[in-house]
């Protein structure tokens, strides 16, 4: 299974990639995007089985990213790693086709939480 993880922060794509591990989540291809038009673009080439994105991100934002590609028919599994946990956003996050949406400071258990029915 391919996973993208797609932040500005490159400690943070180390972050969430080390979590995934904790959570039991080993041996899937981990790709890697540093801003949303990068996000969109490895989403589009690399046709990954599960999107992790961050909200916040230069070029172009975490649900700009899920628009875009919901809007040309691509229906990857797509979630958000994010600071920010406001009704608000996840309201849109959910209205753009997001299936979570994961604050930090996160723990395995939260991943393990939003990944299990996607990951199995």
């Amino acid at each position: 299974m391919k996973i993208l993880i797609a932040d500005d922060s490159r400690v943070m794509r180390q972050i969430v990639t080390r979590t995934l591990r904790q959570a039991g989540y080993e041996g899937h291809d981990l790709v890697e995007a540093s801003d949303g038009r990068e996000a969109y673009n490895t989403a589009k080439s690399e046709k990954p089985d599960l999107v992790l994105s961050d909200w916040n991100m230069p070029e172009m934002t975490g649900v700009e990213v899920l628009r875009q590609l919901r809007s040309e028919g691509v229906q990857v599994p797509f979630g958000f790693v994010t600071s920010e946990g406001t009704p608000e956003m996840r309201q849109a996050a959910e209205a753009a086709g997001a299936l979570f949406l994961i604050t930090k400071p996160f723990t395995p258990e939260s991943f393990k939480d939003a990944l299990d029915s996607i990951l199995g």
